[in-house]
Parts: structure tokens; C-alpha cells; sequence
């Protein structure tokens, strides 16, 4: 092919970039807030917020920092129970900030104010509720309640030499999902009507709720259970 009959490109024409370059120490740009039920090797209960979680299929990853006692009792029991709060339950979700089941409170969190619980639910105002196939108690006011077993553990940020062994990323399969009765899509068996779930999301250490539907989605015409 004759090069010179090759369409060229055209200029981009010069604007001003409205973005600029920033070095945030988080990245929490949106995520729903989930509170860990853990017991340690003891049987000693923990609950703890957290927010960086996703899922994919039945897996849930976890990230969480390495020392704190919700990651030493999953590394030591394999199990834990995510609860999903609704954003209504706000309040008892920040009753447990800067709190830790760790004791004596490790230095770096003192010195910003964290202060041992032993007793986290009853901190939260929440009710503990058994579980099905795992250890760690259910919070019965929280509208979803998944159980899990860890399948793997990611150490993150390995080739930072001052994070290494900081950060760790859980990857755990969800056994058994419990969902408040509200918030099921009427007349299906296995499905959350999304209008009716509102979950509580954290951005930049802010707590938000969702506001409403703002168009509906060409995936939504794909029955649920296709992704089973």
C-alpha cells in the first residue's frame, strides 16, 4: 500500500488539561462499608469496619492492614463473616471507630486515638446472631451477612521495602449469604432488589448512601443467574 494515500491522523486541536497530578495517600474514590465478625484461635469475638472489599462471582477479596486483629484472626481461623450495614445504620458503624481488639493498642494507632473494645458489638449497639457453616456470630441488624472461608493470602506491596508485610489482601469464598427479607426482589428466590438495598459507602473517610436509580443499564436485561 502506496504510504502516502495512508489517512493521516488529525491534529488534536491544543485545549487546556482541566486534571491535575496529585499523590493522594487513599484511594477510597467509593466503596460499601462491611463490618469483619472474626473470633481469634481463642474464640474471643472482634468486629471491625472496613471498606476495602470487592467481589467477583462468590470469591470477596479483603485488604486490610497485616497487624490488625481482624486480619490475625482470619489468618488464624480461616473464617469470617462480612456484614453489610445499610446506610441508615450509620451510627453504628462510626460508634466503632478508632476503636481496636488489639491489647495493648499497637503505637501508631494510639497516638491517633484508638482505644481497645473488647466487646465490639455491644459497642456498635448491634446484636450478634449465630452463623450457619462458619464461627464468627452474624450482626442481626445488618441487611446482608455473607459467610466465608479463606482460600488464599495476598501480601501486598512486597516490593516497597518500608509496606512490605503491612498490607494483605484476603481472598475468601462466600459459603452462605443471609439477606433481610426487605430487600428482596418480590416474586425470585435469589435476588436483592437494588431499589430497595441501600448500602453505606465511604469515599475519603466520608460516609454516603446512594440516591436513586439514575437510568437503567443494558446489563440488567441478563437474567442474574447467567453469572452463577
Amino acid at each position: 500500500m502506496d504510504p502516502t494515500l495512508t489517512p493521516r491522523p488529525r491534529p488534536v486541536r491544543a485545549a487546556a488539561d482541566p486534571h491535575d497530578v496529585i499523590d493522594p495517600a487513599i484511594l477510597y474514590f467509593g466503596t460499601p462499608v462491611a463490618l469483619l465478625s472474626t473470633v481469634d484461635a481463642d474464640g474471643r469475638a472482634n468486629l471491625a469496619p472496613m471498606s476495602s472489599v470487592f467481589w467477583l462471582g462468590s470469591t470477596a477479596l479483603l485488604g486490610l492492614g497485616a497487624r490488625s486483629q481482624t486480619a490475625l484472626n482470619i489468618a488464624a481461623t480461616g473464617e469470617v463473616v462480612i456484614n453489610l450495614p445499610s446506610s441508615s445504620q450509620v451510627d453504628a458503624v462510626d460508634r466503632l471507630a478508632l476503636t481496636t481488639g488489639r491489647d495493648p493498642v499497637p503505637p501508631r494507632k494510639h497516638a491517633v486515638g484508638y482505644r481497645h473494645v473488647a466487646d465490639k458489638f455491644a459497642r456498635a449497639h448491634l446484636t450478634p446472631l449465630p452463623s450457619d457453616r462458619v464461627v464468627p456470630a452474624r450482626a442481626a441488624e445488618c441487611p446482608v451477612q455473607m459467610e466465608a472461608r479463606l482460600t488464599s493470602t495476598h501480601p501486598l506491596e512486597r516490593d516497597d521495602a518500608h509496606e512490605a508485610g503491612t498490607i494483605v489482601a484476603f481472598e475468601v469464598a462466600v459459603v452462605r449469604t443471609h439477606v433481610h427479607r426487605a430487600i428482596r426482589a418480590p416474586g425470585t428466590s435469589h435476588r436483592v432488589d437494588p431499589a430497595r438495598w441501600r448500602p453505606l459507602i465511604m469515599s475519603f473517610q466520608r460516609f454516603y448512601g446512594l440516591g436513586g436509580e439514575l437510568r437503567p443499564s443494558r446489563l440488567a436485561g441478563i437474567d442474574e443467574e447467567w453469572y452463577r
